[in-house]
């Protein structure tokens, strides 16, 4: 058994190794690659948030806070959500600030999931949907959604409740096939899992950045499934800053108080000093979220604009910070993985396939790129796909 030694006891996920983004990012390392796979942004972020880190040390800021989060940091929470979605949400009851919006899903399975329980995720799915649910002993039910729409088959999903689900995923903007729930997706939602024991578990951290006049449907805002869901979000997405970890589940004070039995013994308390410094710059600098839409469709679109005539397809993403390409008219026979690789050693740019967010992945000819990036880098990023793609034609 690999990675086990004689009379070792076996790992609950034996079958889990490293992440394709680490992977992607380390060999991008080895070979001076430009990484534009993983995501994260290249560029500082305001000054002002980052004074305002500074005089929370200097202001002392420096021991524990509160489990469920900073008392200012949550009543900041709830006045952004009352201004940008006009969510009423309660402070103290309904709020929790974890490390990270991955915490806080961990944390929100471990709550509702028990053995034998089985939870619907959609592929291509954020990796750290399933192993959170088997590490809680139930059983992940992947439905896939086909390319290149990347739509919701209610039918299908309705086929593969059971007397078992407990619990459904819904991931909106869409990381990674950026797209976006309509308003019909989230009304079939709610009369899916009406009258049945159901929980609901929204992962919500590109709020902001959705494209081309859409809007956020936030299952916050259909009172039916709020009374049953976790909805979770992230600063790192909103105020670029994805090294600070700090995510929030907003969630019923029942499901809350659920969620913070297991938030206590699994990180208990986020760093003091930057919940106190996004406390203070949150309410003084609401542009911080209402640009986000604008700020990434303008890198979006001198992506696209850039990558004209080359011969990768690019539907052009409807949320997210990423942007999927289409290689199918320059490697029409090779897998995702294959082309990646490829792309990595020879074209000098790492980027990620799309198989590894399936478990039963269909034929994919996608890559994805994150498009928070300097345009410098962007520019860069698209002079190098159009000559691979040239070198290809050859």
């Amino acid at each position: 058994m690999t990675g086990v030694g004689a009379g070792a006891v076996p790992g609950k996920l034996p079958d889990v190794g490293t992440t394709i983004f680490t992977v992607m990012s380390r060999r991008a390392a080895e070979l001076g690659a430009l990484n534009i796979g993983q995501g994260f942004p290249d560029y500082a972020i305001d000054p002002r948030l980052a004074r305002a880190l500074a005089d929370a040390v200097a202001g002392g800021h420096n021991q524990y806070a509160p489990m469920e989060g900073s008392i200012a940091l949550r009543e900041a929470i709830a006045g952004k959500l009352r201004a940008s979605h006009a969510i009423a949400v309660d402070p103290a009851h309904e709020i929790t600030v974890t490390c990270g919006a991955t915490e806080a899903i961990y944390s929100a399975i471990q709550a509702v999931v028990g053995p034998g329980d089985e939870a619907i995720v959609f592929d291509p799915a954020y990796d750290s949907y399933d192993p959170a649910i088997r590490l809680a002993g139930g059983r992940a039910v992947h439905v896939p959604l086909s390319p290149p729409r990347f739509r919701y088959d209610w039918d299908r999903v309705r086929a593969a409740l059971t007397p078992r689900t407990r619990l459904v995923i819904v991931n909106t903007p869409l990381n990674p096939a950026c797209t976006v729930l309509r308003a019909g997706d989230v009304a079939a939602l709610a009369q899916l899992v009406r009258d049945r024991p159901i929980t609901v578990l929204a992962d919500e951290v590109y709020e902001h950045v959705i494209f081309d006049g859409r809007r956020h449907e936030s299952v916050l805002a259909h009172e039916e499934l709020r009374a049953r869901s976790f909805v979770v979000f992230s600063f790192g997405k909103t105020l670029h800053a994805t090294g600070w970890r700090i995510g929030y589940c907003v969630a019923p004070d029942a499901l809350t108080r659920e969620l913070r039995k297991v938030h206590q013994y699994n990180t208990f308390s986020i760093a003091a000093p930057l919940q106190a410094a996004i406390a203070h710059y949150l309410p003084r600098h609401p542009e911080c979220w209402q640009g986000l839409a604008a700020f990434f469709e303008a890198r979006r679109d001198r992506l696209l604009a850039a990558l004209a005539g080359s011969g990768f397809g690019a539907p052009g993403a409807e949320g997210t910070y990423f942007q999927l390409l289409d290689y199918s008219a320059i490697a029409p026979a090779e897998d995702d993985l294959g082309f990646s690789r490829r792309l990595l050693e020879e074209g000098g740019i790492a980027t990620i396939p799309l198989s590894p967010f399936y478990r039963e992945p269909p034929a994919l000819r996608y890559v994805r790129l994150c498009i928070a990036k300097e345009e410098a880098t962007l520019d860069e990023a698209a002079r190098r796909l159009r000559a691979f793609a040239d070198r290809a034609a050859r």
